[in-house]
């Protein structure tokens, strides 16, 4: 049965591939993004009608927990929320929410113009019950975004602040809860590799303590289940998302010498990158010093390896001690460098952070070009701040250069593309 599941897994992908889609019967290739999916406000019809993710209270220069405004000039009047007291030019200021379906199969539909592959969709462990509770919607929609563009996604557990006394069966009674109600894995675009579906578990291992769990047999064991002991319907390819130290236990990684062992069952390491490095140089010695080395040990180990990228990092509004523009993302030198790294070192797979994480300012998709097209009210990165001119699509463009690199379908070149994309032609309004 489970070699029949295969061959069928595999022709579906060959279908869908053929038909212009996303082949989600291997990892092999894939450039994924995170999908956080985390933002409300009021109005959106959410149990929580509040500011969600956008800010602490109703957004102000003070309140602000974003650092990057998204370019909403292609969203329409139902698809936006203005927000009072913000202007942008003297005219209303708007965010969005992902409780919005519209906006979310948009979000997909710019993955399908410029040929990216998909997400790893996040699911907070500490509020699995809420999400539960309130219908999943912003899954529901990132599962009909994805069948609607042929785009890939997988789910993707974050750990951080879970309870430890409950954490492994939370996760494993809503594992259940995605296969049996959700039918999460029997959907046509959900990512699967050597004949299972994909589940990335992140955070275990991180040496902070709102990472459970503290010690490596509960780890082993929650693995263990996920990948054997479980009734197979409910059997997966163990990705995990690691500390970017797991190989030496150094670090961002817990220190206790079984950690090894807990890492070596995993089939595919994810290590975490963000703020590891700032500028090429430091991108070029991680390479050497870390991705290299880690490609070895994983290949010794027979696993997957999937280096972590991000475009640049900056959380002034959430941690107001912090600098503005932390981690430049330099027009884009930043993130091709890190990608075409990860290719020439040997990854045959990446994971780009994040899609629409303005927070922190990894986010990937459309965003304010120039300072003029963010609010006026408070600190805003925009895409000018570096000094260069670009277009507000300009990381989905590289972004699609990255996908095509690691497709095999352009050459590995150390020069960031002159001009990027363009984008494919863009998918019709469905």
């Amino acid at each position: 049965m489970a070699k029949l599941s295969g061959i069928g897994l595999l022709l579906i992908g060959r279908l869908l591939h053929a038909a212009g889609g996303v082949d989600p019967s291997t990892l092999d290739g894939k450039v994924l993004f995170g999908y956080q999916g985390w933002f409300n406000c009021p109005g959106d019809d959410s149990p929580r009608p509040t500011w969600s993710s956008w800010s602490r209270g109703v957004p102000t220069a003070a309140t602000l927990t974003v650092d990057m405004y998204p370019d909403l000039s292609e969203l329409d009047p139902d698809e936006r929320c203005e927000v009072p007291g913000m202007t942008i030019g003297g005219k209303p200021a708007y965010v969005y929410s992902a409780w919005n379906r519209k906006t979310v199969l948009r979000h997909f539909r710019w993955m399908e113009e410029y040929g990216l592959d998909g997400v790893l969709f996040q699911r907070f462990a500490g509020r699995i019950a809420e999400r539960r509770a309130s219908g999943d919607v912003v899954l529901k929609n990132v599962m009909a975004g994805a069948k609607e563009s042929g785009r890939t996604f997988a789910l993707e557990y974050d750990i951080t602040g879970g309870n430890p006394a409950t954490l492994a069966q939370v996760l494993r009674d809503d594992w259940a809860y995605m296969v049996d109600e959700l039918k999460i894995t029997s959907h046509p675009n959900y990512l699967h590799h050597n004949g299972k579906p994909v589940l990335s578990v992140w955070g275990i291992g991180l040496d902070e303590p709102n990472h459970p769990p503290e010690g490596p047999q509960a780890a082993k064991e929650l693995i263990e289940w996920f990948q054997s002991k479980a009734p197979i319907k409910y059997q997966v390819t163990y990705m995990g998302g690691t500390p970017s130290r797991w190989a030496t236990l150094t670090r961002d990684s817990r220190k206790d010498e079984s950690w090894a062992d807990v890492f070596k069952m995993m089939n595919v390491i994810q290590p975490w990158t963000i703020g590891r490095y700032r500028d090429i140089a430091t991108v070029d010695r991680w390479k050497e010093d870390i991705v290299v080395p880690d490609l070895k040990l994983a290949a010794q180990n027979k696993q997957l390896y999937m280096p972590v990228v991000f475009p640049g990092f900056s959380w002034h509004n959430l941690r107001k001690t912090s600098p503005q523009n932390q981690i430049p993302r330099n027009r884009g030198e930043f993130l091709w460098r890190q990608a075409y790294n990860a290719k020439v070192a040997g990854a045959k797979m990446l994971k780009i952070a994040m899609f629409d994480e303005v927070n922190e300012a990894t986010a990937m998709f459309k965003l304010a070009a120039r300072r003029q097209d963010a609010p006026d009210q408070g600190y805003w990165l925009t895409l000018d701040a570096d000094g260069a001119n670009l277009p507000s699509d300009w990381y989905l463009r590289l972004a699609g250069e990255i996908t095509r690199m690691f497709h095999g379908e352009i050459a590995a070149d150390p020069k960031l593309p002159s001009n990027p994309g363009p984008a494919r032609k863009p998918a019709p309004a469905r």
